[in-house]
Formats: C-alpha cells, sequence, structure tokens
C-alpha cells in the first residue's frame, strides 16, 4: 500500500492495470486502493498548493530542510 502511494507520487503515469491487479493480488480491495489513490492525491495537491503560495509550517511543525535538485 506504501509503495502504491509512492508510486503515485513519484510515477503516477507507469501505474497500469497489471500494477493495480498485482494489489489486488496481494489483498487490496478495490475500496482499499481507491481509499489511497484519493488521500495520496489529496494529499499531493494540499503539500503543492501550500508550497506555491508559501505556507509557512505552524510553529509545533518540524520543516525538513529544503533539497536542491
Amino acid at each position: 500500500m506504501l509503495d502504491f502511494a509512492v508510486w503515485i507520487t513519484k510515477d503516477v503515469h507507469q501505474i497500469n492495470k497489471g500494477y493495480i491487479d498485482g494489489l489486488r493480488a496481494r489483498g487490496l480491495s478495490d475500496e482499499d486502493i481507491l481509499n489511497v489513490a484519493e488521500v495520496t492525491g489529496f494529499f499531493n495537491y494540499y503539500t503543492r498548493l501550500a508550497d506555491a503560495l508559501g505556507v509557512e509550517p505552524e510553529d509545533f511543525m518540524a520543516r525538513p530542510p529544503h533539497k536542491e535538485n
């Protein structure tokens, strides 16, 4: 499930029917797969939106150091 979330985040275009079938073969239901995709997609959207608008984290949140690509 976590690998699926990482794939959605880093390389969503590589996910295909065979990958989804593999998740099913490992015991994930269609509802599980949908939930992971929805939560991951929303988190990615929200994080990118906050970053694009320069939203600073709350004082209680530690911000990871910025990585240069």
